[in-house]
């Protein structure tokens, strides 16, 4: 890309720093309507985002055309102009990082045959509970590439796939719901996607009502994902700790949850989607642990936080799309802790929950309706839980974590196991 050299000569003669972000890729995805092909679509996308700094101004523009990246900069440099003058210390310096690409599995390949074989294995897997009938579901496969370059001199590059799956089913007025991702070949698992989202319809059907009370409550890793994510893990942002929007401000060193769990981002797992070298802003990434053995360690930063909070970066900086701001975030979020078996005693397992974006992220307090829950009797799911919800603090349930079961499962940027809890209060009749 020769021409962002180019672009770098232009900038530099005009702002202190600059730095380039480009994305390209190709992708393919296809929708079911039942149990038929309602749409299958490809597309190519590329796309630049331009960020400037002067003088503590920061500007920034963003296009999905990178053949017009002079009018793009002159719009960043515009922009940077009317920007409220902040502390900063510079831009990350280029440093060696391992040539390998931790998310990219050259045998993907992007071609409606690939989506079609996807589909086939979740209806075929759906198929094993007949009284439940496929409402919809979809396959995307997709590659990219990204450029990131500073005027500093860094210049890396980071080759993504990934394949995504899921499906939706229903049996009565009972519905399930299964996804899987991966961007490994061969790694997702279409037939069990199918087969769970019907197990779900199919068996929640007939639940019965559960009393209000407390009880012994098992959250897959889909159901405390979700809490998870919109609750404990802005607490962690160093922004909201430095604008006293977090509940875990000034408790470094404190425990926070219960001494079985460990929290930690890490963004070098191979073959896991999350995983990359650098991150939005050029910094170099490294594991970094949120909670060791209960014990609150430390919060994410991105440089413009670090710079106001007089921290370092952690590496943490992450976009949503070549069009977005590099924001804080993690890449992969990882829960960890002594495993067991969360099956062996009586419990309610909750499949996952309706209703955690409503959770209050600055108190912790939840009220969240439980989605295909049963009852766990002789190590397996007995009977359907009807119409019950979960209600709570989510930061004070941390502390009556009592287990975390065996296998752990990627939920977005989340890898995180079942989590038992007891005495949670559930709301029935």
């Amino acid at each position: 890309m020769a021409w962002i050299e180019d672009l770098f000569k232009e900038g530099e003669k005009r702002v202190e720093e600059l730095e380039v972000y480009c994305f390209s890729g190709t992708s393919v995805s296809a929708d079911l309507k039942q149990s038929h092909v309602s749409l299958c679509s490809s597309s190519v996308e590329s796309g630049l985002c331009i960020r400037t700094i002067n003088k503590g101004k920061i500007g920034s523009s963003s296009t999905n055309d990178p053949g017009q990246w002079q009018a793009c900069l002159d719009a960043a440099i515009a922009g940077g102009k009317l920007a409220t003058p902040q502390e900063w210390r510079g831009l990350p310096d280029p440093v060696i990082l391992p040539s390998t690409h931790l998310t990219y599995d050259p045998r993907i390949i992007v071609e409606p045959a690939t989506a079609q074989t996807l589909l086939d294995g979740m209806l075929e897997g759906a198929a094993t509970y007949p009284d439940a009938m496929v409402t919809s579901g979809g396959a995307g496969i997709s590659v990219g590439e990204i450029t990131f370059a500073n005027s500093h001199g860094a210049r890396y590059i980071s080759r993504h796939s990934e394949v995504s799956i899921s499906l939706e089913a229903i049996s009565g007025q009972s519905t399930g719901y299964e996804f899987d991702n991966a961007c490994v070949h061969g790694r997702v698992n279409p037939h069990r996607v199918g087969e769970q989202a019907a197990f779900f319809a199919s068996r929640s059907a007939g639940g019965k009502d559960v009393p209000s009370g407390e009880y012994d409550v098992i959250l897959s890793p889909m159901a405390y994902a979700d809490l998870l994510s919109g609750i404990f893990v802005p607490a962690l942002n160093g922004r909201n700790v430095l604008q006293g929007r977090s509940k875990l401000a000034g408790k470094i060193g404190e425990s926070v949850t219960s001494p079985i769990l460990s929290m930690f981002d890490d963004p070098h797992l191979k073959d896991t989607s999350g995983s990359t070298w650098f991150d939005a802003e050029g910094t170099p990434t490294r594991r970094l642990d949120f909670v060791k053995n209960g014990v609150l360690n430390g919060f994410a930063y991105d440089l413009k936080t670090a710079y106001k909070a007089g921290k370092q970066s952690t590496g943490s900086a992450v976009r949503g799309g070549f069009a977005g701001l590099p924001a804080i975030g993690h890449h992969n979020f990882v829960v960890d802790g002594k495993r067991e078996d969360v099956l062996d005693e009586p419990a309610i397992y909750v499949h996952s929950v309706v209703g955690a974006h409503t959770a209050n992220p600055l108190s912790g307090d939840f009220s969240v309706e439980m989605s295909n829950p049963f009852w766990v009797k002789d190590g397996a799911l007995a009977e359907p839980v009807r119409g019950a919800m979960l209600t709570g603090n989510f930061f004070d349930l941390q502390y009556q974590v009592t287990a975390l079961g065996k296998e752990s499962r990627a939920v977005g940027s989340f890898i995180v196991p079942p989590v038992k809890f007891n005495k949670v209060r559930v709301i029935g009749k």
